[in-house]
Parts: C-alpha cells; structure tokens; sequence
C-alpha cells in the first residue's frame, strides 16, 4: 500500500511550529520538527535576525555555513515581540499552530504576556516547547545559561578528554544539541497526549537535565561505592581492547572488547593462543592487563596500512572504523549509499552539501524540502497573508512601524 499522500515531507507534515529564540538549544529541535515535515516559522526581530545567520567558519564577507543546516526547512518572519503589537500578533500565529517553541531565560515569555497561561486560553492544544539552560522552575531557572555551563553542571565536561589535561570540550555544542533532542522527543510525547485528551502542555527541556540523562551510572556509581567517573582519553576503563591505535599510516579504532569477539581479533592477528593466557582470557583480565594488552595491539597495526587493518577487521568480523573527518565522511561508498549527505541548492552558494535527515522512515521519509531563508523576513508575506489575511496595506503599515 502507497503512504498517504499528505504526508509527503514526512511523519509531521499536517503540524505547524512557531519557533522563537535564537542560537541553538531551541533552533536545533526547530530544525529537527521541520526535518519530519513540519511547517516550521521562525520567527526574527526586525532588523536584527538570530545571531547564528553570521555563526561558524566561512570565507569573509560571505554568509554564514552553520545557519544553511539550521535553519532548512523553515520559513521566515520577523516580529519585534518586545512590542504590544507584535505580542498581539504571536497570539493570532499561537491560534493557528500546534507548537510553540522558545528557548529565551526564563519568564521571558511571561513579561510579554505570552506565558503558556495566556497562550493555552487562545488555543488549548497548543503545545509549549520550552528549552532553557535550567528549566522553568527551581532557584536557578532565572538564570543566563548556555550550553557549556550545562554540560558542565550535567557532569560531561568532568569526564571528556584526557586524564593529564583539563575537562575538554567535545568538539560540537553537544549540550544544546541534546537538550533540543530531548525538547523533540518531549514534544512527541505530548503530542500523544494531545491526540488521545484534546489538550496541550508545556514540554520543559533543560541542557543541565538533558546532559545528566546521558550520564549513564555516574551517580548511581557514586551513591553505592563513592566512586566518581574520571577522565580516560580514549579507552574504556577495565574493557579491552578498546581503544585508538596507531597504524602505519593513521589511526584506527578496534573494539574488541567482548570474549568471541577478542577470540577473532587473536585470530586476525595470528595469536591463537591468547585466549587462554591468564592474562586475557576472560573480561576481568582483559580489563586488569589493559595497557599491556593494548600496546600489544598497537605493536601489530603499526607494521600495517590503516586500509589493511580495516579489510583484516571486516574480514574477522572485528568491529572497526577509521577515525573520520568531514573529507573522509564525504567520500565514504555507506555514506553514500545510505544518503547520510545530501547536496542542496542555495541561493548564495548554488550547492551546499550537509547530513541528511534522521532517522529514516520506510512510510514518510523526511527530507530537505526548502533551502534556509538567507533575507530577513523572507516569508513575511506569504506567511502573514496566508494564515492570518493580512492585507498588503496592513503589512506595509506593520513594517513603517518596526513591529515586522
């Protein structure tokens, strides 16, 4: 049977957001709902935009190369929100959406008059994506909070890196990523909801809480030994092998940490009588002989090619990866099977090419349907016309005004 037609961008094709905020923590799950076909309009102040049309690395004079993979799939409007007017006219979107998603400091929303209470009365299905760096409630939620002091405060930043540097960052802004993931997966669930009661609800995301979920046993580990996790580089403390190895001409990661699968490793390596060392022969030994164990390993790959390692890994059925940067993601034949980067078209560029969505659904398949909005204000128009009948005289009035 053929999927329903009006679900052609995706699983969330018949829903709309309205996105307010800016950077990431709340543009991310923005973007995330517009990748399962939402109709998605953010929303800009005049004259100003989200500060992350000008974020990341590109050539000078040229725009930005972050913003084209945020801000895909949506349309936008700009409103100036610190304004009467333009509260007024959120409240006229509010009616016509099924999210609202926010990730200003908290009580932000409230001064303006646009609080879920206010906005619940307009439209009790509405459903308010609220993303922060400490939740809309406790004696911290008043505070400014960005994802690094999140990550800090959830425990990740504790444990990234190696043992003789200090706590590392990751590398991306995971912490914003995460609590917009979270702010997603939370939107869904109150979607459910919604559909099965009639009624909307706030989805609170805070990137110290969404942070903390992903830290695994860390506390339970404290609470019943008093151990605390600490930084290990690159292994994984008492499992091996586990770990980066050097080759003879990179850098390759084994895991072979699990005892059939070790057995394999012994096999590619021509050691068929480790397994039954004392010294290997079980997970516990493994793990209390793990730096010898590993300089073993190291001692083989480095006498071979990194593409030879990895053809004798496949071969064994030993599971291994070369370390990947942006070239070698772009020229991988999985990466290209799978579609995992797509080129777009841009206005500005002509071809950009950036990861595709996921997940991946056999029915609806989401995907890059439109390119970001490069001008200010870009769906003004259409947008204000189309949903709440704006006429060309009461735009042009509006925007005379600054409150588009």
């Amino acid at each position: 049977m053929a999927a329903d037609p009006s679900f052609k961008r995706g699983p969330l094709s018949d829903l709309r957001v309205i996105e307010l905020g800016t950077l990431l923590a709340g543009p991310f799950c923005g973007q995330l709902l517009g990748d399962m076909g939402a109709e998605v309009i953010k929303i800009e102040p005049p004259g100003q935009g989200d500060p992350l049309r000008v974020w990341g690395r590109q050539k000078a004079g040229e725009p930005s190369l972050w913003w084209p993979v945020v801000a895909r799939n949506k349309k936008a409007i700009t409103l100036n929100m610190r304004e009467a007017e333009g509260q007024s006219i959120l409240k006229e979107l509010v009616k016509e959406a099924d999210f609202l998603l926010e990730n200003f400091r908290p009580g932000t929303m409230e001064k303006w008059g646009c609080g879920y209470e206010e906005l619940s009365k307009i439209n009790p299905r509405l459903i308010m994506i609220r993303v922060s760096g400490y939740g809309q409630t406790g004696p911290y939620s008043h505070r400014a909070g960005f994802g690094a002091i999140g990550e800090a405060m959830g425990g990740l930043r504790y444990v990234v890196g190696d043992p003789s540097t200090p706590p590392s960052r990751m590398g991306i802004s995971i912490g914003d990523e995460l609590a917009a993931t979270f702010a997603c997966l939370g939107a869904l669930g109150a979607l459910h909801y919604r559909e099965k009661t009639g009624r909307g609800q706030v989805v609170d995301s805070a990137i110290y809480e969404a942070v903390l979920t992903m830290m695994e046993s860390v506390v339970t580990e404290y609470d019943k030994t008093g151990h605390i996790r600490e930084r290990t580089g690159a292994i994984l403390p008492n499992v091996a092998p586990s770990n980066v190895y050097k080759t003879d001409d990179g850098l390759v990661l084994i895991a072979a940490n699990q005892d059939t699968v070790f057995g394999r490793l012994c096999d590619a390596m021509g050691q068929k009588e480790w397994p039954k060392d004392p010294r290997f022969v079980n997970h516990q030994a493994r793990g209390s002989n793990q730096q010898l164990l590993d300089g073993l390993i190291e001692a083989w790959t480095k006498t071979l090619s990194t593409k030879e390692v990895l053809a004798l890994m496949d071969e064994y059925g030993v599971p291994a990866g070369q370390i990947y940067r942006a070239p070698e993601m772009l020229e991988d034949p999985h990466f290209k099977a799978r579609e995992a980067i797509v080129e777009t078209d841009h206005p500005y560029f002509g071809k950009l090419r950036m990861q595709n969505t996921a997940p991946k659904f056999s029915e609806t398949p989401g995907g890059i349907h439109s390119s970001a909005p490069t001008e200010l204000g870009e769906h003004n128009d259409e947008v204000y016309s189309r949903l709440l009948g704006y006429t060309a005289e009461r735009l042009a009035a509006l925007r005379d005004a600054k409150i588009i």
